[in-house]
């Protein structure tokens, strides 16, 4: 189990005029000095990012594991909110007494750590951490009722059709299992097509001029995109077929906070190539 603190990226600044500080003098002698000094000078107080926002002693740990899409995404919110927070490597071959106590139903990463009680599932992890830092970073979930329920509808279909898409892709054992999950992955693609159409209302995100919920979801899978696309040739953000999600993509990859968050792309081709290697091997 590797553990290592990510620092917040982000400085919040306090600014304090000389007028707020005790002062005992009589009201005639400050208005005198008002008078002379029309234009206060300033104390500049610098406070971590995350002590400000994260209410001042909240403690933050994320179980994950580098390679996972899942894990990724909850770097990717808490990137994106600027937070500070330890992250813990699993191994899942000799899974940590940590993880296996706080999540002990389904026993995987991710597992948000907050002030020692845990919150497990990435989507849900997204969700809590926009509602308990509303005033961190981006805000991710909308404010309306309905396009909140949309944003999280289009959350579940990613994770329901496309991760389930990519299974025959990477698992398939013959070709025709593998052809079909290709094509379930281009149908799936064309469905996000007309979803970031109708989100972004010809903005730049799902969440509009920034980045929201949905694009968060999506964005963990953005690294294996880039993956699946090197190993197995499959380009499913196609210029040519989804031209918004293409250009999503590359705003995406472009972010400095999702740059923070994202794992190496050659490390996730080698990972694969490996995985496929063995695959091979059992069959004979």
């Amino acid at each position: 189990m590797h553990e290592k603190h990510c620092r917040p990226r982000h400085r919040l600044y306090i600014y304090i005029p000389c007028d707020c500080v005790l002062d005992t003098s009589s009201q005639r002698e400050r208005a005198d000095r008002a008078e002379e000094k029309p234009k206060a000078p300033i104390f500049e107080t610098c406070v971590e990012h995350s002590i400000a926002m994260a209410g001042g002693g909240d403690e933050l740990k994320l179980l994950g594991m580098w390679a996972s899409p899942f894990a990724l995404r909850a770097k990717l919110a808490l990137s994106f909110k600027g937070l500070s927070y330890h992250y813990v490597e699993e191994d899942f071959k000799n899974k940590s007494e940590l993880l296996l106590s706080s999540n002990p139903v389904h026993k995987k990463v991710p597992v948000l750590i907050h002030n020692g009680k845990p919150i497990c599932e990435s989507q849900v992890i997204v969700q809590y951490i926009d509602e308990v830092f509303p005033d961190a970073g981006v805000t991710l979930l909308p404010a309306d009722p309905h396009d909140r329920a949309v944003a999280r509808f289009w959350a579940s279909y990613i994770d329901e059709k496309l991760f389930g898409a990519w299974i025959p892709v990477f698992r398939g054992k013959t070709e025709e299992e593998k052809a079909e999950g290709v094509k379930q992955t281009f149908a799936v693609a064309e469905k996000l097509e007309g979803a970031l159409s109708e989100c972004c209302k010809g903005k730049p995100f799902f969440g509009g001029d920034t980045v929201g919920y949905v694009d968060v979801v999506l964005g963990g899978f953005v690294a294996w995109v880039h993956a699946i696309e090197e190993v197995f040739g499959l380009n499913q953000f196609d210029a040519a077929k989804t031209p918004l999600l293409a250009a999503w993509l590359e705003r995406f990859d472009e972010l400095d906070a999702a740059k923070e968050a994202m794992p190496d792309i050659g490390r996730l081709v080698e990972l694969e190539k490996m995985r496929q290697a063995q695959a091979q091997a059992a069959v004979y």
